[in-house]
């Protein structure tokens, strides 16, 4: 298998791409976000996020525990974090602040 070597402007570009998502955390390979939301704001976040998993060939692991929605991205493989799991991030943020947008 082959693989495209990410030079450091790739990596910091990334990485800068992600600061600007508040309150996702990197662990290693994987990003991660918990958010306080209803039942309902929950599975509404997890169809949207399922629909653009699918375009990006991406499986998140989002669970519910104690009231929190937790939610992981990671590579396959674990392999080096890309563009395609910031870019999730980035649409379940812009779904978040829709759903809680709607109760101010």
């Amino acid at each position: 298998m082959i693989r495209a070597l990410w030079s450091r402007a790739e990596r910091d570009h990334l990485d800068d791409a992600l600061a600007q998502l508040d309150g996702w955390i990197r662990e290693g390979c994987l990003i991660k976000r918990t958010l306080v939301l209803t039942d309902a704001q929950h599975a509404e976040l997890t169809e949207r996020t399922k629909i653009a998993a699918d375009v990006l060939n991406l499986r998140p692991e989002i669970r519910r525990l104690d009231g929190r929605t937790q939610i992981k991205i990671t590579p396959r493989d674990c392999d080096e974090l890309t563009d395609r799991e910031v870019t999730l991030a980035a649409r379940i943020e812009d779904v978040h602040r829709a759903l809680t947008h709607d109760e101010d």
